[in-house]
């Protein structure tokens, strides 16, 4: 006899949003667990559905002779077969029907519904789990439902999803049934159940917020190269445009502030700087210390990524930001690091080297350089240093043989200060030329000494006359040829003698 199991299946697929199919798996299980309970085994349970709410189970015997049954769990008498199928004979297989409801007895009732339970359970895991780890990184709205540690626990519908304390915003603050918008960061299992992380700190965030509410970022038109953020405190963005006909950050923007003013309100007041990508390190630097106007940014390792941007006395703390801010997040979204100076301290900085070089060549104890690059010349100007090695000029040598054609043809860099680097290399170069000839004279006067010959000496006891080599000297001591008397030399005493 058929169970119907219409009412519960109707009530399963619409609280627990199950498929029918997982539904009717599920009951199989519990009749086999009941069956198992009530039999010793289930491997002779066969379970069939009539339809998709009516629900029967079959126990599979073999018909055998009425003094031969010693296993009713899988064996009939021939004469009970009969009275179930009047063609049944001995050896054949048949399908008895059981009654659940006499048949079971209260533990394999029980056991049943445990199992049921734990099917259902698991079956809800997979299939939420199914559902929710494609929506990582998306948004997804819940009603605050309770706090426990800190950690707030959101009411997601069929499931309930957990803010953590360090994902939520300082700015923020919540109340029982508050609607909250949040990020899916995780989905996890977990033995209790599944696990459905939430974040409002997260940068990934405020790029699902502007999908949201700019069009052009959705469709991919404007694209956001990175995020970095301060949660509570500040945001920048660097945006790009794929299209030479739209303008990112106005996009972003959007009419009268209207959408920034909308991701605002969502980041409960957060500060939103939108600043243009660019490729250029030193134009990304200059966008990124915004709403500080950068008047020059010079690269000051290319290699290692260390940068100065140099401001305007006023506009100083608006560029480091407090506590410095705003400076770090522009190291974090260009991934440089960057100086800021004023243009005060700029000058000071060139007055300082110069003031060093000029005490240098005071006392004397500085060594003469050797001046390849443009770069090292004395008092050269960083900015036109800079200019020339973007266009591919690092060396004096290489600067000296270009055309006056090439050189009007340089960007970043005019005529006036072209002409006063050639004159700031004429006046290193004679230096130098200067010093190579001396080293020259000087190395010409010792080879000349040397070929000389060595220098004659008289000894003092025997009065005789003979000659000392390098090595004399640089042993101090010499023996006489002639008494074998031991002298003591130096340049002092050599003058003495020679005088």
């Amino acid at each position: 006899m058929g169970i119907d199991m219409s009412e519960a299946i109707s009530q399963l697929r619409q609280e627990r949003g199950l498929a029918i199919e997982l539904i009717q798996k599920t009951i199989e299980d519990m009749l086999l667990a009941a069956y198992r309970k009530r039999f010793g085994t289930d491997e002779n349970a066969i379970v069939r559905f009539d339809d998709e709410s009516e629900v029967s189970i079959f126990s599979r015997k073999k018909v055998v002779e009425h003094d031969d049954v010693y296993n009713p769990v899988d064996e009939i008498d021939l004469f009970e077969a009969r009275e179930l199928n009047p063609d049944a004979d001995v050896g054949d297989e048949m399908l008895v029907p059981i009654d659940a409801a006499n048949e079971f007895n209260r533990q394999s009732v029980q056991l049943a519904k445990q199992t049921a339970h734990q099917s259902i359970r698991e079956i809800q895991k997979d299939s939420l789990y199914s559902e929710f780890k494609d929506k990582v990184g998306e948004i997804i709205i819940g009603y605050y439902q309770r706090e426990r540690g800190g950690d707030i626990f959101v009411d997601l519908g069929r499931i309930e999803g957990k803010l953590p304390k360090k994902n939520q915003s300082s700015r923020e603050t919540y109340h029982l049934n508050d609607r909250i918008k949040a990020l899916i960061k995780e989905v996890n299992k977990t033995v209790s159940g599944l696990q459905i992380v939430l974040s409002r700190t997260d940068p990934e965030f405020v790029r699902a917020i502007f999908e949201l509410e700019v069009p052009e970022v959705y469709d991919k038109t404007v694209e956001i190269h990175k995020i970095v953020r301060e949660a509570g405190f500040r945001t920048k963005l660097a945006v790009y445009s794929n299209r030479d006909d739209v303008d990112p950050v106005g996009a972003c923007v959007g009419l009268k502030g209207v959408r920034i003013q909308a991701v605002i309100k969502e980041l409960e007041g957060e500060k939103i700087d939108i600043l243009k990508y660019d490729p250029d390190p030193k134009r990304f630097i200059k966008n990124a210390l915004s709403p500080a106007e950068v008047r020059d940014v010079i690269i000051l390792n290319e290699k290692s990524k260390k940068a100065l941007a140099v401001v305007s006395d006023s506009l100083l703390s608006l560029a480091i930001g407090k506590q410095g801010l705003n400076v770090r997040l522009a190291n974090k979204l260009t991934d440089w690091m960057i100086d800021v100076k004023t243009e005060t301290q700029f000058a000071e900085m060139d007055i300082a080297a110069e003031s060093r070089r000029a005490v240098a060549d005071l006392f004397g104890d500085g060594e003469a350089e050797d001046y390849s690059r443009i770069s090292e010349l004395p008092d050269v100007d960083p900015v036109v240093a800079q200019a020339l090695l973007d266009n591919g000029i690092d060396y004096i040598a290489d600067f000296l043989e270009l055309s006056q054609e090439q050189l009007d043809g340089m960007e970043n860099i005019s005529a006036g200060q072209i002409e006063a680097l050639r004159r700031l290399i004429d006046e290193s170069v004679e230096i130098l030329e200067e010093e190579e000839e001396e080293a020259e004279e000087y190395a010409g006067e010792e080879a000349a000494e040397e070929e000389e010959g060595a220098d004659e000496v008289e000894c003092p006891e025997c009065h005789a006359v003979f000659t000392i080599d390098a090595d004399g000297y640089s042993s101090g001591t010499v023996n006489c040829p002639n008494c074998n008397a031991v002298l003591e030399l130096s340049y002092g005493e050599e003058e003495e003698q020679e005088e």
